[in-house]
């Protein structure tokens, strides 16, 4: 039997029997089980074993909500999902973009083929605001006198702890290829490169796991601390790319890194390139709208990923000649091109266009939930991101043509992104205070 992940409704009337209680009168919503420690009955479908996360009672109805996800056995012998399709014939490393407690309850998703995490302010928001499992730790970490923010980085040190130690016989297992976990600096720093390299460094001590990517925005100010950190032996994920001309600093960054780094020895340095997607499109999109014109309209839906193909190619280009080639004699590991933001925003389109036109050797795609789920049900491996380069470049010339700069939204989306993460950052720093006076 293979475990394959999958959303679910639970209609009102069923009962969630779990080790020791029962739930009746579920609310009538879609939920999601994740785990492997209760059983649901009264749902349509042959399920596997889940765990609830927590149950959250409505102030208004008084009904039960539970929150977590699907996890159904289907009959199988041997046979492997479309993600380990992925890498073993195409080359690309399914990651997946989310992280909460129970961190177990990624283990079906390791053996349904994700190769690695990653996580981000915003996600941390909604873990810890959605869940009553921090608690325990986070009284404890208070009771050592410690304020919000450093319970904070405790809470999601010790996360990403227990998920790299889920990851780590993949990470063996591929020789450092894969099996990575990324913890993000705070987004505060972004313009603050002499600090964030001494918080890449803290983080890097206190998680002390191999296997442990720090992210680091790609802001101008926070390239030379990319360059910094990748020369001081840590590996690195360089997160907020939404521009061709970014990346190239970024790759330039790494390589400068290596050629700096002190170790002979570059094997055990990774890094990926955490290139945006969908959020261009969106921004695009209302930019073409606004223009209105047949030819405008046209493109909608194929600026982000003609732009990716382009970064694609921009990889290849600098991953190969005399300067590589001469880091790769030292165990030089190749920065690998991370498709971000792969959620479909507009419902319109379909629902696995930042990860099936985006299949390429050496690259890794990050997935939220939905989009994992949709590519796993119905997605098609085969190489595409360089199958169509000229059309990519027609594309990206149009938009430029058209009167949409391409650096200013890149620069837009940066913004738009630094303060995205900042908000979360704080809206979540402002959930655990008020959780501190109640607990």
């Amino acid at each position: 039997m293979a475990t394959m992940v999958r959303q679910g409704w639970v209609a009102a009337g069923n009962s969630l029997s779990m080790r020791s209680a029962k739930v009746e009168k579920i609310r009538s919503e879609r939920v999601h089980f994740l785990g492997d420690s209760s059983e649901l009955r009264g749902v349509p479908g042959k399920l596997a074993s889940v765990f609830v996360p927590y149950v959250d009672r409505s102030a208004t109805s008084g009904a039960l909500r539970i929150k977590c996800m699907v996890l159904e056995t289907k009959p199988s012998a041997g046979t492997k999902t479309t993600l380990h399709d992925l890498h073993d014939k195409e080359g690309q490393s399914p990651w997946y973009d989310n992280l909460s407690r129970p961190v177990s309850g990624l283990k079906p998703l390791i053996e349904n083929g994700v190769r690695g995490i990653t996580s981000n302010p915003t996600i941390f928001e909604k873990a810890m605001t959605s869940s009553n499992l921090y608690d325990d730790q986070f009284r404890q970490l208070k009771k050592q006198g410690n304020g919000v923010e450093d319970v904070f980085w405790g809470l999601a040190v010790t996360d990403i702890q227990d998920t790299c130690d889920l990851f780590i016989p993949l990470y063996e297992e591929s020789n450092g290829g894969d099996g990575f976990v990324s913890l993000e600096v705070s987004p505060s720093l972004a313009h603050d490169g002499d600090g964030t390299v001494a918080a890449a460094n803290r983080l890097h001590k206190l998680v002390n796991r191999p296997n442990l990517m720090i992210k680091i925005p790609a802001t101008a100010d926070c390239i030379p601390a990319v360059k910094t950190v990748i020369s001081q032996g840590i590996s690195v994920n360089v997160t907020l790319i939404f521009s061709l001309s970014r990346y190239e600093a970024v790759i330039d960054a790494y390589l400068e890194g290596l050629e700096a780094a002190e170790t002979e020895d570059l094997s055990k340095i990774n890094s990926v390139a955490s290139f945006f997607v969908s959020r261009v499109d969106v921004l695009v999109d209302k930019r073409l709208d606004k223009i209105g014109t047949e030819e405008a309209l046209a493109l909608r839906g194929k600026a982000a990923n003609a732009q990716a193909s382009l970064a694609f190619q921009l990889y290849q280009e600098k991953f190969s000649g005399p300067r590589w080639e001469a880091l790769a004699k030292r165990g030089a590991n190749k920065q690998r091109l991370l498709w971000a933001s792969t959620g479909v925003k507009n419902p319109a389109y379909p629902d696995t266009l930042y990860i099936a036109p985006l299949i390429g050797p050496g690259t890794v795609n990050t997935m939220p939930l939905n989009a994992l789920e949709a590519f796993m049900d119905h997605g098609v491996v085969s190489r595409t991101v360089d199958a169509n380069l000229g059309e990519a470049q027609d594309v990206y010339d149009k938009v430029e043509k058209l009167g949409i700069s391409w650096a200013d939204v890149g620069s837009q989306l940066e913004v738009e992104g630094v303060a995205s993460f900042q908000k979360s950052f704080d809206n979540l720093i402002s959930s655990l205070e008020a959780k501190a006076d109640k607990l």
